[in-house]
């Protein structure tokens, strides 16, 4: 199978560092090998959505020569795919109407028996739609975190797939993008480590490919926080871009040779980008 990897932002807010790093090390993969890097836009959650944010991550990763190999693919495109795949999930029993506010899970903890929510139908809004969790365990082994296990019943429990106010589940999106775009290997930040077992476990279910997972270490800043839009994290710096190319090279304990332009230096860093370097890095201050 060519290799086949991806970075999927969210449109809510500007690139900040640490969503460079993920992007810079997936595209430094995809070259690696010699396969294809693509993007996807996933803008599934227009609440938190902030205008012109798309514009404006695609215009950073054009202008640091972070360039895909196909058009981007927008989820807010794709809701016909995510139904299609509820709908499978909902005639294999896999799947059960939920009415549970978020009051009610604050206040009792679980509200579901026997893969069932216990509260009763609501007349004033439509349920969310949740997987019935299997009582087994999930094993997979990361590229860089190693060995992984998690029972997504004890973990999680019966998680959304789609919620009341009608909105995709960014775990059900996500599993069926990846196959969509027949995604090789995943590489993400360790912030969502914890959501693969969930996303293996519907690959299974509706019958899937798996992609191999690499999680990488996250940009912290100086506090000790994870680098994110809701921390404020400051957008990526490109009055120099070649310095900001080697700010995230650095961070990846990778090579930098100099350049004339980003797109020589990322050419530079494909050529010569070793993984190894990467598995002895944890979660760091970004320097």
């Amino acid at each position: 199978m060519p290799y086949r990897g991806r970075f999927a932002p969210s449109p809510t807010g500007e690139l900040h560092f640490g969503s460079l790093v993920a992007a810079l090390a997936s595209w430094l993969r995809a070259r690696g090998q010699r396969g294809q890097w693509l993007l996807r836009i996933e803008d599934i959650d227009p609440p938190r959505e902030v205008a012109g944010s798309t514009h404006a991550i695609l215009a950073v990763l054009a202008q640091l020569g972070l360039i895909a190999d196909e058009p981007p693919l927008f989820q807010s495109q794709r809701s016909a795919a995510y139904a299609e795949a509820l709908q499978a999930l909902r005639v294999e029993g896999h799947a059960f109407p939920c009415w549970c506010s978020r009051v009610d899970l604050e206040n009792a903890g679980a509200l579901h028996r026997d893969g069932r929510c216990i509260i009763p139908p609501r007349d004033d809004r439509g349920p969310a739609w949740r997987l019935r969790a299997p009582d087994h365990v999930i094993a997979f082994e990361d590229g860089l975190q190693g060995p992984q296990v998690q029972n997504v019943r004890e973990a999680v429990g019966d998680f959304v797939l789609k919620r009341a106010d009608g909105l995709w589940s960014y775990q059900l999106a996500c599993v069926v993008d990846d196959a969509h775009q027949r995604i090789s290997e995943v590489v993400r930040g360790c912030d969502l480590l914890d959501s693969t077992a969930r996303q293996i476990l519907l690959q299974r279910l509706l019958g899937l490919p798996t992609p191999a997972y690499l999680h990488l270490p996250l940009a912290l800043d100086v506090e000790g926080r994870k680098l994110s839009k809701s921390s404020d994290a400051p957008p990526v710096d490109l009055r120099e871009a070649r310095t900001t190319l080697a700010r995230a090279l650095r961070f990846l304990a990778q090579d930098i040779r100099e350049a004339a332009d980003p797109a020589a230096m990322l050419h530079a860093a494909a050529e010569q980008f070793d993984l190894d370097r990467l598995r002895s890095l944890t979660a760091r201050v970004a320097e």
